[in-house]
């Protein structure tokens, strides 16, 4: 089994933005209901498809495997539900953890989120100064429902 505990916050401002290169990301859902989640995405020149299971607290199940590149493509485009949620990506390595800032495009324009995964819910973070409000129990910040309510329409 493979368990992914994973924390989300909001960006507070651009301090991040010299610490790392970004990669674009393109992900759509073939499965997407409450406690089953099935994506496709291509990052950069890859692809991958993931099933994820039901958040519990900031964990959950998630199994991912590569795919070849052409039939991403061609799930992403005949297959997924719309809109297609892209991002750039950005890894940026603080102290012993990977942070993967999100800066969202298309629909979602405007929201920059900074996950990190960590062994465990307990686990102690020291955050780095551009990181701000943590929204990992906010389900409007999954990837799988801002599909179905964007940031674009979200009040502002």
């Amino acid at each position: 089994m493979a368990t992914e505990i994973e924390r989300k916050f909001l960006v507070k401002h651009d301090g991040w933005r010299s610490l790392g290169q970004g990669t674009l990301y393109r992900q759509g859902y073939l499965v997407n209901q409450k406690g089953l989640a099935v994506r496709v995405r291509i990052a950069g020149e890859k692809g991958y498809m993931t099933v994820k299971g039901s958040t519990v607290g900031v964990s959950r199940l998630e199994y991912e495997y590569e795919i070849p590149l052409a039939d991403a493509r061609e799930m992403l485009d005949g297959l997924c539900e719309r809109p297609i949620v892209e991002k750039i990506r950005y890894p940026i390595v603080v102290g012993s953890l990977l942070w993967e800032i999100d800066e969202f495009l298309g629909e979602n324009q405007g929201l920059i989120v900074a996950e990190v995964e960590v062994t465990e819910e307990s686990q102690a973070i020291d955050l780095p100064d551009w990181v701000g409000e943590e929204v990992s129990y906010d389900p409007r910040y999954y990837n799988a429902n801002l599909v179905k309510f964007p940031f674009s329409q979200w009040a502002k």
